[in-house]
């Protein structure tokens, strides 16, 4: 019984997550901006607004594709939200720009994030590695090396976290006090920035979650001993 539920907290919830925000980006995605700002104007002018003249927009391929690339100080949003005048559009694109505004105030949790992208990598690609060769050969060391490995992975999962729920908060605020959005029109703005959160929440808790039985099997292992 513990099994499944184990195994339903970590297959079906991201998707359920998933779904929910698909559904409600797409229901806002139909919703327009009484502004009628597009995803790009709307970040350009809150860029602006910020000083940030330096960072460039540009239109991305794939559905939620959007991200801010710190290595060439540039917002890149998917064709739906570059184009788009739409609550989700403008949503999103605004959340991308508090990315750009956290790297232009050295925001920590940024900086730390930026740090572990290396050992995070490393740790993402090799622990697994470690971690099924110390269980099938009962080396403790080689599963302890995995264990390492796989938790600076969680600690970039778990950073993530205050630096996406920064950039939503910004997201909000500037979307009202630059006329990006109306007033009325700011809760469909925190439905779609609660729901993608959301994916980020249900990851950090998964990669807990399995980092916690990598540990109690390397403990069992030392039991064992």
């Amino acid at each position: 019984m513990s099994f499944l539920i184990y195994f339903i907290i970590i297959m079906i919830v991201p998707i359920a997550i998933q779904m929910y925000l698909k559904k409600t980006y797409k229901k806002h995605l139909q919703i327009s901006t009484s502004s009628n700002m597009t995803g790009a104007e709307a970040a350009r002018k809150v860029l602006d607004e910020n000083g940030l003249y330096n960072v460039s927009i540009e239109p991305v391929k794939g559905q939620l594709s959007d991200h801010y690339d710190p290595r060439d100080k540039t917002v890149r949003l998917s064709e739906d939200n570059y184009y788009g005048s739409s609550i989700a559009s403008v949503s999103v694109a605004t959340h991308e720009v508090g990315h750009a505004i956290q790297d232009a105030e050295d925001y920590a949790f940024l900086r730390f994030r930026h740090a572990l992208v290396p050992v995070a990598n490393i740790g993402s690609n090799l622990s697994f590695f470690f971690i099924l060769g110390g269980l099938l050969f009962q080396f403790t060391g080689m599963m302890l090396l995995g264990i390492i490995f796989f938790a600076a992975a969680v600690l970039f999962q778990v950073i993530t976290l205050p630096v996406e729920f920064n950039a939503s908060s910004r997201a909000l605020n500037v979307m009202v006090s630059s006329g990006v959005i109306r007033n009325d029109e700011e809760s469909g703005a925190k439905k779609v920035l609660n729901a993608a959160a959301l994916t980020y929440v249900a990851a950090t808790v998964i990669a807990v979650m399995e980092l916690l039985r990598f540990v109690l099997a390397f403990i069992g292992m030392n039991n064992d001993d």
